[in-house]
């Protein structure tokens, strides 16, 4: 990250959704008490305005509950594909190392008989 990245982080939608909704709920309830009204009708609208705010809310966090299940679903799902690949490709590679060990064990072994047969001609 660069200077300019560090100093003026980018928010997440999720922030900015929180500051949304409670700027929305403060403008409603400014605009209710400013509004001339009895109080009789001026708690009504504030309950009714809190009521569609919270069922706003409910549904809202239901979204966002069911994308989030998703999500985990998907990332467990990948996870499980990138576990199963890298357990493979480990799998290869030991044996591919111990061929290739045996080989040269070979190798060795055949050089070493090879130099005890010249040493003793």
């Amino acid at each position: 990250m660069n200077k300019e990245e560090m100093d003026h982080p980018v928010q997440s939608g999720s922030t900015f959704t929180k500051g949304l909704v409670i700027g929305a709920l403060l403008g409603a309830a400014a605009a209710l008490l400013y509004a001339p009204k009895p109080g009789r009708e001026l708690r009504s609208d504030l309950s009714e305005k809190l009521s569609t705010a919270t069922d706003k809310s409910k549904e809202v966090a239901t979204v966002v509950g069911e994308k989030a299940t998703d999500l985990a679903k998907n990332v467990t799902e990948k996870t499980t594909d990138l576990a199963k690949t890298v357990s493979a490709g480990a799998s290869t590679i030991l044996n591919s190392a111990k061929e290739a060990s045996a080989d040269i064990a070979e190798d060795v072994k055949n050089a070493s008989d090879e130099v005890i047969t010249e040493a003793k001609q």
